[in-house]
């Protein structure tokens, strides 16, 4: 428990660091299961790390759904590191392997938060949430708004994605359940204007935090940024800077699709954060990688179950020595 406390500026208490430890352990159990346990194979019987090991690792890495680009920068790495050593044997893979991806995920722009903390000089701070339909962005948006409420944020919802009568529905029943007010209006209502109303609200009553939900139509571009410009415009109508925040929500289990949705999404509006859920129900984790290579956003948040408290602030230090302990 030692080597994950320090990672948290002793701000969080022994129980809530166990918990946390705990949701990663169990949430990237399928992941390091058929990643480290292949590894661990490969490098079973071997006294030193040689080009047929590169190779069954390069296999590994793809299968586990990191990026090829992503896996070919890890392989050149380990052997320049082979070559500047001459000799590395299997026991040293581990750490170099190790070090390597929390390299990696420190070069690209992945930060570690300790908590879910809001600026002090945004009031309200404005969280425009976008993503495909079924990634679980209602969810996190629930998940978010049950800690930031518990760290003792006055939150507002708004229901932007009025294209279906379900979203809102289920955006309702999370401001329900976690007991956060929200905006809403009736399907078929200009998203932007659900939008300004919630920001208004948030001004009138001195909300935090506003969480927008927007469609998650994967539509033409075009179309896509002409919508969220429109959104983004009609806030700053009311707060100049908003939104503060645009958290673009993955699925890690559609692997691949989730990089391609990334890239749909990046170029349709400027994403700051990344949210990347359900990484409890995919042995594929490695995808978080990919994501955090080649897109050079943060990744903010992780979604390790269904349960309102499992949505976790990501810790890259902590992610990578859950999959590697």
């Amino acid at each position: 428990m030692s080597v994950f406390k320090k990672w948290f500026g002793g701000k969080k208490t022994e129980e809530e660091i166990k918990e946390e430890v705990h949701q990663l352990e169990q949430g990237l159990e399928k992941t390091k299961q058929g990643f480290f346990s292949r590894i661990s194979k490969a490098v079973a019987g071997k006294s030193t790390v040689d080009i047929e090991f590169l190779d069954e690792l390069e296999e590994i890495l793809i299968s586990s759904d990191v990026s090829l680009s992503t896996t070919i920068k890890i392989i050149d790495r380990l052997e320049a590191r082979v070559a500047k050593d001459k000799y590395i044997n299997t026991k040293d893979l581990m750490n170099t392997l190790y070090d390597e991806i929390t390299l990696l995920l420190q070069e690209n722009n992945t930060y570690d938060i300790e908590d879910y903390q809001i600026p002090g000089d945004k009031k309200p701070y404005v969280i425009m949430v976008v993503g495909v339909n079924g990634v679980g962005k209602t969810t996190t948006i629930g998940k978010l708004s049950y800690q930031l409420k518990k760290k003792g944020y006055h939150v507002l919802l708004g229901a932007a994605d009025t294209f279906r009568a379900a979203a809102v529905d289920q955006l309702v029943i999370w401001s329900e359940r976690v007991g956060v007010p929200i905006v809403k209006k009736e399907m078929g209502s200009d998203p932007a204007s659900v939008a300004y109303d919630t920001i208004n609200s948030a001004v009138a009553n001195q909300a935090d935090v506003v969480i927008i939900d927007t469609a998650g139509r994967l539509h033409n571009k075009v179309g896509l940024m002409d919508e969220l410009t429109k959104i983004k415009r009609v806030m700053s109508k009311v707060v100049p800077d908003a939104p503060h925040e645009v958290l673009l929500v993955l699925d890690a289990t559609t692997g691949q699709n989730a990089l391609e949705q990334a890239k749909q999404f990046s170029a349709a509006t400027q994403v700051t954060a990344l949210a990347v859920t359900k990484l409890d129900g995919t042995a594929k984790g490695g995808v978080v990688l990919s994501i955090a290579d080649e897109f050079k956003i943060p990744i903010k948040y992780i979604g390790l179950g269904e349960k309102m408290e499992q949505l976790q602030v990501f810790n890259r230090k902590a992610f990578v020595e859950t999959l590697f302990n």
